[in-house]
């Protein structure tokens, strides 16, 4: 009798004594040094979701963990492995991340990715159900102490591996950041965003606490009890919500604790196969997961050893973290190199000892499932595991629309024209048009190196794909050498002025290049819709023109008469663009310093 057959054996005579024993799960537990507070939890939401807390204002933690699908990343990048070179076996379908940017936040060719956005080493982890796990990351490097980044001092000796895990991606010049950034930049730019004004469609328990406290030192002082904002409480308030996400209402928790409908008869006959198998040794219930790190022979260790790089021990070699099967059929693809597309393929590999590589494999490996009890093993792990709030992302896996989600703005229209090499220059217009975006650039791409270029800005659309100008920024040399190698970045810090909200303004790279026509070369036109969600009113502009003037006037006198007929009568106005006075009000004290301002 083989080991797997002399296990189901064993297990059976157990089966019934486990379905008696299984539990639903426990408590989440949260450090005594960061106690769950409402305020701290909504602040960690707002942070987890908000781009700005990117250094291009691309990227949140929620772009690479979104709930709908389990607390990972929907979205396929792929980086080329060891070997450096796409589309071979050990590539690896990771996140995007960031553009590489310098110090000086100008961009940097990456040697891997050039100016395209970066690719992670790994998928992305579930952030889902994190809450237990004594160390975070694949390869468990973060926890379980938390050291504050900024100071050296352990702020939580166990129990702290969210906090530690939420603050590496912020600081990574892969993930989030521009190379060598300092925590000192990511809280001043912190300290004077606008929470939110990147996103649409926010939660009503975000959009409540941006509303009472509308600046980020604000959110802080009713979370902390003052307004400094530090690298520390940022990590106390992301792993505050992530310790919120518990996604405990599946239909196995419900059959658990008593309900034997809420399980079909064959997820039913799913969850028996499961708990007498080789699987719930690691993926143990409640949490499906036991925490520990395995090496199930996926890829050839010298790619990527894994969990020894943390520890230094040969024992480790290989080894990642066993991820929860809680929410699995929601993902998209499968285990650190998302290299296996469903859980078919999850289940044919674990069968295919041939196709597992050897060295320090785990010796649980291979794990066969008979062919008859797939359907119900994946019917059970697909939707007996499932929580449908989690699938349907409402509290408190509900999130924002966020702007990368939007199509796409700036936009890219009309045509460039090619230089030396027969090359077209590329425009790069990624980072998104807000009001008040000290940090908006474009780039170019692909043009000729050591090349004079100039940046045309206009608010009129191109003609026979070229803009004409009511302003040429130049000359910027480009770095590089040669056709197709030269590129550059032009830095546009957009004003915060409300005023400003829905203008369109048009951008081209022309460059001189002997060999293009007219000698210049051009690039598409990046076309900018300036917006400003959550933006603080225009004082004055009673009438959403954009300026103040005497048309201001009777809307401002409704405004004080009748709120209502307000509102009504100007839907997309704010009524508090009457304070002129800044008192927290609109009434008769506004009148004298609104026909001050009309006046001039």
């Amino acid at each position: 009798m083989d080991r797997l057959a002399r296990f189901f054996l064993l297990s059976a005579t157990l089966g019934c004594a486990a379905s008696a024993l299984a539990q639903g799960l426990p408590p989440v537990p949260f450090p005594p040094q960061n106690p769950l507070t409402e305020p701290k939890r909504v602040l960690g939401k707002i942070l987890f979701w908000d781009e700005q807390l990117s250094s291009d204002n691309t990227v949140s933690c929620g772009t690479c963990h979104r709930p709908g699908t389990a607390g990972v990343d929907p979205r396929i990048g792929r980086h080329p492995g060891l070997d450096a070179a796409l589309n071979t076996a050990d590539d690896v379908l990771g996140s995007f991340g960031v553009i590489r940017s310098d110090e000086n936040g100008d961009y940097d060719k990456d040697v891997l990715f050039g100016l395209q956005p970066q690719v992670t080493r790994r998928v992305t982890p579930d952030a889902i159900m994190a809450m237990y796990a004594p160390s975070t990351f694949w390869d468990g490097r973060a926890g379980p102490s938390f050291t504050d980044p900024q100071t050296g001092q352990v702020l939580i000796p166990v129990g702290g591996a969210l906090e530690a895990q939420a603050l590496a991606p912020i600081a990574s010049d892969v993930e989030k950041a521009h190379e060598a950034i300092t925590w000192t930049e990511i809280l001043d730019k912190l300290a004077a965003a606008r929470p939110m004004t990147l996103a649409t469609n926010l939660p009503a328990d975000m959009a409540a606490a941006i509303a009472a406290n509308p600046t980020y030192p604000e959110l802080f002082a009713a979370a902390f009890g003052d307004g400094a904002i530090t690298a520390a409480r940022i990590g106390f308030a992301i792993a505050t919500y992530e310790r919120t996400l518990l996604p405990n209402q599946t239909p196995w928790d419900s059959f658990i604790a008593g309900n034997p409908g809420a399980l079909t008869p064959g997820q039913t006959q799913g969850w028996n196969f499961f708990q007498n198998s080789p699987c719930s040794i690691c993926h143990a219930p409640p949490q499906f997961t036991n925490n520990t790190f395995r090496n199930i022979g996926l890829r050839p260790i010298a790619e990527d050893n894994g969990r020894q790089a943390v520890t230094n021990n040969p024992a480790d070699r290989g080894r990642f973290k066993v991820p929860t099967l809680r929410n699995v059929g929601l993902k998209n693809r499968f285990m650190h190199t998302g290299q296996l597309p469903d859980l078919n393929a999850v289940i044919n590999f674990y069968g295919a000892g041939a196709a597992q590589f050897p060295d320090n494999r785990d010796p649980i490996m291979p794990v066969g499932v008979p062919p008859p009890v797939r359907p119900a093993l994946i019917d059970f792990l697909s939707n007996g595991l499932r929580d449908p709030r989690v699938a349907a992302q409402t509290f408190p896996f509900d999130r924002p629309t966020l702007h990368t989600e939007l199509p796409a703005n700036p936009l890219l229209t009309a045509n460039g024209s090619a230089g030396s090499g027969g090359i077209v220059p590329v425009m790069i217009a990624v980072v998104p048009p807000n009001v008040g975006n000290s940090d908006f650039k474009i780039g170019v791409d692909r043009a000729l190196g050591g090349a004079n270029a100039f940046v045309l800005i206009s608010s009129n659309p191109p003609v026979n794909n070229v803009l004409i100008p009511n302003q040429t920024i130049g000359p910027i040399v480009l770095n590089g050498s040669g056709a197709g190698n030269g590129y550059g970045t032009f830095h546009w810090p957009i004003p915060a002025d409300g005023g400003l909200n829905d203008n369109v303004v048009f951008m081209q790279w022309q460059i001189e290049d002997p060999a293009g026509a007219g000698g210049v070369a051009r690039t598409r036109v990046a076309q900018l819709t300036l917006f400003c969600n959550n933006c603080p009113p225009t004082v004055g502009d009673m009438n959403c023109d954009g300026v103040v003037n005497i048309l201001d006037v009777n809307p401002f006198i409704l405004a004080l008469e009748d709120p209502a007929g307000y509102a009504a009568q100007f839907p997309d106005c704010n009524i508090n663009s009457g304070d002129v006075n800044n008192d927290g009000s609109v009434d008769i004290l506004d009148i004298n310093p609104l026909v001050s301002l009309i006046g001039g």
